[in-house]
């Protein structure tokens, strides 16, 4: 179980991340660009491709689901109540990755985001 707060601590902990509102939900973003929303204080959105999306789904299946945008397989909704932090850094570096410029990944490197455990 992760709490919103540890998830909002580690979206922030990445590079040039801010938090804004999205139509009424809180929404983490690089450079403008959103990666993640919370639509309520038990699930995340994240953004990612869908073959990353399948792996989240396939290792962790009772926290991870598929969400749609329309017709499009847009990322993972994580249940915050089942998932672990180590598989929220994971999905939420990888978010980061596919939203930030090549510049700033290149920057960043490989280093996971410091965030304080609670």
């Amino acid at each position: 179980m992760v709490s919103l707060a540890v998830a909002r601590r580690v979206a922030l902990a990445l590079p040039e991340v801010t938090e804004q509102d999205h139509h009424g939900m809180p929404s983490f973003r690089v450079r403008e660009k959103i990666f993640a929303t919370v639509p309520d204080a038990r699930h995340l959105h994240v953004m990612l491709d869908s073959f990353v999306t399948h792996a989240a789904i396939g290792a962790c299946p009772s926290a991870c689901e598929e969400l749609w945008w329309g017709p499009r397989l847009s990322g993972v909704r994580v249940n915050l109540d089942h998932a672990d932090r180590e598989l929220l850094v994971d999905l939420l570096d990888e978010a980061w990755r596919r939203r930030a410029p090549k510049q700033l990944r290149d920057a960043y490197g490989r280093k996971p985001p410091r965030v304080r455990r609670t």
